[in-house]
Formats: structure tokens, C-alpha cells, sequence
């Protein structure tokens, strides 16, 4: 890595800035002893090579990785997620170079899930837990993001194509709710056991809320609320109506969970029927897009044509405060894997306590 030198902090600052180094808000200067305490926390090696970031390809060694927390604002308790999370997102499935060229809007969505919600510095999962005031999820997702910028080499308007962005690109991470959900943990679907810790991460649009009222008691309810969510999914302007496959995330506060876990649905459940559901006929498709490729030309405009095929493409969990609106984002649905979902453990067990800043030696 290449060390700067300034007169001052504000100096360091001022420069970060000038080399395209920052997310254009102010960041943490990355002092030597700054990213050396950051890496102690994460138990490796500095040198350890984590994965490979597109598109510039540059290589996630422990050290460039802990460099971006110190400049997002991580806490050492925090580490053990970005590692994971870099890891995750370094996968080949992920296509992080695709993703991060295209003009689409799509950013990493980071979900925690385990122990790790509450040993790495309480993630929340609760009210606002996508908004500002809770610094674990805000430093974590932004950890990610100046990693991506300063080790893949994203720039706006040259390798990061995105035509509008949205605020996800700053920061998008929040922990499950898996205390008060009715489901079993998210990362017990992808294999983990519920003791351990992970990451599930997916590029995902901004949330759209998603409406809804009904009496818990009520059987109607339950259709009403599924079929008002898989109408969200089936957003004619989206990505997943056009290209399809792909994978879309719902995030139901605890009101709407309630409603299904009353009425003695699974998660599996709730993803088969939401698969089924989101669906939009050919002739809707017929009047508001082109078809070059003569997809439709056999098929009758009340014909339906399904969101997604594969159930477990959408991802749900439970997150938010209780109240009227679940969040649904629609995903890119493109590059080679067709916008994965990845994921990867959090290895708490790696992590080394932080001595104080005056216990550090010279």
C-alpha cells in the first residue's frame, strides 16, 4: 500500500478527497495505528488476500479492507463482518465487475444474521434499521462500498456505470430480526447452523414500501397481504418483469409476519406462494415493452408470465419496527450468475482483542 503523508488531518482529509479516495462524504484519516488496530481485530495476517474486486481487479488483502473500515467509522468490534462481507461479495458468482459496470442502480445489500448481530456491536434490526442513527450497520455497509471504490476501483461516470445510483451505494446493511421473527434464521437456508454467524449479501434496487392493513384474525388477510406483495414484485418497470430470474428481497416488519405465521405458513411457504403470484400477463407486457425476440408472439395476452421460477430467489426475512409497510427490492437480474445471492461465515472465533491506543506500541 501506498502511505500519504500531510501536515494535518484536515490536510489528509482534503487530499483523500482530491484522489477520488472517499464516498464523498468526510471519512476516519486511516492512520498507521488506525488500520493496525483494525486488523488485530480481525485476527489475520495483514497480507491475507481475501478475494479479487472488480472491475480494476485490484486484490482485498486484511490490510486495504481494514483501511476502508478506519475510514468509514468501523469500531475494531465490527471487523469480523467486513471481513466477511468482502469475502462474500468476491465470490465469482457475485459478479462484482459486472455489477459494479452496469447502468443499473443495484448496490450490495448486506444482511447479518447469527450471534454476530449482537457480538460485533449490536446491529439493528429493529425501527429505521436501513436509516441513519445506528453506526454498525451505517460503518459496515460503508466499509464495503470504500473497498469496492478503493481496491475494485469504482468511479462514477468511468467503471461505475450506474446512471442514477441510489443512497444503498453509500451504505446498505442491516441484521436480521430473528429474535421475534417467526422464521428460523435466514442463514439456516444457505446451510449455516444456528449458532454460527454470516452474511447473506444480493445486489438490490432501493426498498419500495410496500402498504398494507388487514386484521391478523382475519383469513383474508393473508391472501390480501401476499397478493399486494407479489404485486410490488411484479413492478412492470423493473428489471426482474424484463430479464426475470434474478432474485428479489422482502423485508416484512413483524405485523406482516404475524399475519402468515398465524395462518401456519413457513418461510418455504411464503416463497412459493409469493413465486406464484408475482406474475404479469403477456398482454400488460405486450403494450409496455418491445419484443424483439418475438418472446410472446405464440402466447395469448391473458397468459401469465412469472417473475421468477426458483421460490428461494426470494429472499425473506424479518427486519423493521411493527407497523403498516414491508420493504420489497427488485434486483439487476444480469451478468453471468444472473445477480446471485452469495454469502459467507463470520468468524468470530478469529477476532483479537484491541488493546487501547496508548497500549499500542511506537
Amino acid at each position: 500500500m501506498t502511505l500519504l503523508d500531510a501536515p494535518s488531518e484536515y490536510d489528509a482529509l482534503e487530499v483523500l478527497h482530491e484522489l477520488g479516495c472517499t464516498d464523498g462524504l468526510p471519512v476516519v484519516v486511516p492512520t498507521t495505528d488506525r488500520v493496525s488496530r483494525m486488523v488485530l481485530a480481525t485476527g489475520f495476517e495483514p497480507d491475507l488476500v481475501l478475494g479479487v474486486m472488480g472491475p480494476m481487479h485490484g486484490s482485498a488483502t486484511v490490510e486495504k479492507v481494514c483501511t476502508a473500515a478506519v475510514m468509514a467509522g468501523c469500531l475494531p468490534d465490527y471487523a469480523p463482518v467486513v471481513v466477511a462481507t468482502v469475502r462474500a461479495v468476491c465470490q465469482p458468482e457475485f459478479d462484482l465487475t459486472e455489477m459494479q459496470a452496469t447502468t443499473h442502480c443495484t448496490a450490495p445489500l448486506v444482511i447479518v444474521c447469527g450471534p454476530a448481530r449482537h457480538a460485533c456491536g449490536e446491529i439493528a434490526s429493529g425501527f429505521g434499521a436501513l436509516g441513519p442513527g445506528h453506526r454498525a450497520n451505517a460503518s459496515i455497509g460503508r466499509a464495503l462500498r470504500l473497498a469496492m471504490i478503493n481496491i475494485g476501483g469504482a468511479r462514477p461516470g468511468s467503471s461505475d456505470m450506474a446512471l442514477h445510483g441510489h443512497p444503498g451505494k453509500f451504505t446498505y446493511c442491516v441484521a436480521e430480526d430473528e429474535e421475534n421473527s417467526p422464521f428460523p434464521g435466514l442463514h439456516t437456508t444457505f446451510g449455516y447452523d444456528p449458532e454460527q454467524s454470516a452474511v447473506i449479501i444480493t445486489g438490490a434496487e432501493a426498498p419500495h414500501s410496500t402498504f398494507f392493513t388487514g386484521d391478523r384474525d382475519d383469513p383474508a388477510s393473508v391472501e390480501n397481504l401476499l397478493n399486494v406483495i407479489a404485486l410490488v414484485m411484479a413492478n412492470p418497470g423493473s428489471n426482474n418483469v424484463h430479464i426475470r430470474e434474478g432474485s428479489i428481497t422482502v423485508m416484512m416488519n413483524p405485523d406482516h409476519t404475524d399475519v402468515l405465521s398465524r395462518a401456519g405458513l413457513s418461510r418455504e411457504d411464503v416463497q412459493a406462494e409469493l413465486a406464484s403470484r408475482a406474475a404479469i400477463s403477456v398482454g400488460t407486457m405486450r403494450r409496455i415493452s418491445p419484443d424483439p425476440q418475438g418472446r410472446y408472439e405464440e402466447s395469448a395476452d391473458d397468459e401469465l408470465i412469472h417473475v421468477l421460477k426458483d421460490p428461494s430467489r426470494v429472499l425473506l426475512f424479518q427486519a423493521g419496527g411493527s407497523g403498516l409497510y414491508t420493504m420489497v427490492m427488485p434486483s439487476w437480474c444480469a451478468g453471468p450468475h444472473r445477480n446471485a445471492i452469495v454469502h459467507a461465515e463470520i468468524e468470530l472465533d478469529q477476532a483479537c482483542e484491541v488493546p487501547g491506543m496508548s497500549e499500542l506500541p511506537n
